[in-house]
């Protein structure tokens, strides 16, 4: 919890055989330039993220070596191949990254990105060392030297873009203020281990760590990783298309009814029918002399098709309804 911040409040429902909750925010508002910067700082970086980070190194007009991460950062365009990361100013002292000031002299750089494997060597590279002291030393890291830039790429890192940079711009003169470096990738090099059988990158293989808020990291790796289908070309119904009953359920999320809006089109009677008679005349037995009950029940069982990406059936269970 941010000092000063109480914990946002909300109720839960639960239910311990679907294993599904439902929150109901209530909310703290701030205006943020009443805000001291830790504050807002936090609040920012809390609230935003999981946010890739970017191991960039750098030279000076001297050639000494630098390396820092930084988390205010992503792609922007790939056409052209545009990257941005932010050296902010300290927030204790205003001073700049050594990064930043070795762009000014030299304005290229290799963004690395970070696996798992690199986790604390990569922390140790975010301590403020003197200018001048290598951050590949310190960190015990091998540095390879790259084709296009001054700057040498990190040799555990999976993913190395070399980069130009076109701009530097500067958002304030106080402590916390970022500094957009805008970078255009001039070359790619890729791990070939992290590569799949199509040769795409494989979001299991790359092991990719992101930047949360305070001390906290995410990884994207494991049960953390899941896929969602969706074809930009079909139009699902939407959510003003849901029955009645469906938008208004007590048991159905906001994720729930998005799954459900997403369909190009809803089962016809003929389907409802036979999904009914097969799979539902029990259910309907035993709750013929109470709707609200059975609206429950067709309910529950809808959620938990949806919790295993089975739209159509659970479609077919709500449809079944006739109030």
């Amino acid at each position: 919890m941010i000092r000063g911040l109480g914990a946002t409040a909300f109720n839960v429902q639960t239910n311990t055989d679907l294993s599904f909750f439902v929150i109901m925010n209530t909310f703290k508002s701030f205006k943020s330039d009443e805000l001291d910067q830790r504050t807002r700082h936090g609040l920012l970086l809390g609230g935003i993220g999981p946010r890739p980070i970017a191991w960039v190194s750098t030279v000076d007009k001297d050639g000494n070596v630098n390396l820092a991460p930084f988390s205010f950062f992503n792609v922007f365009s790939s056409e052209p191949p545009i990257l941005i990361f932010s050296p902010a100013r300290k927030g204790r002292d205003n001073t700049l990254k050594h990064t930043l000031e070795n762009l000014k002299e030299v304005p290229e750089c290799v963004v690395n990105m970070v696996s798992h494997s690199c986790l604390n060597q990569m922390v140790l590279t975010s301590l403020e060392y003197p200018q001048g002291v290598s951050e590949f030393e310190k960190a015990g890291l091998k540095a390879l030297p790259s084709t296009d830039v001054k700057a040498p790429r990190v040799a555990d890192s999976p993913m190395q873009f070399e980069c130009k940079v076109l701009e530097i711009k500067e958002l304030g003169a106080k402590g916390g203020a970022g500094n957009l470096v805008i970078c255009e990738v001039i070359r790619i090099h890729v791990a070939e281990h992290i590569l799949n059988e199509k040769g795409w990158v494989d979001p299991h293989k790359i092991d990719l760590i992101a930047r949360m808020g305070g001390a906290w990291y995410a990884r994207a790796n494991g049960a953390s990783l899941f896929q969602v289908s969706s074809d930009v070309t079909k139009l699902g119904i939407g959510f003003n298309s849901l029955p009645k009953e469906v938008l208004n359920s007590k048991l159905l999320s906001g994720n729930d009814l998005g799954l459900l809006a997403s369909v190009v089109e809803l089962p016809d009677e003929t389907q409802v029918n036979d999904f009914k008679l097969e799979h539902l005349s029990d259910v309907f037995m035993d709750f013929q002399d109470s709707p609200a009950e059975l609206l429950e029940v067709l309910h529950r069982k809808a959620k938990e098709h949806l919790r295993l990406s089975e739209i159509q059936e659970a479609w077919l269970c709500l449809l079944s309804y006739n109030g």
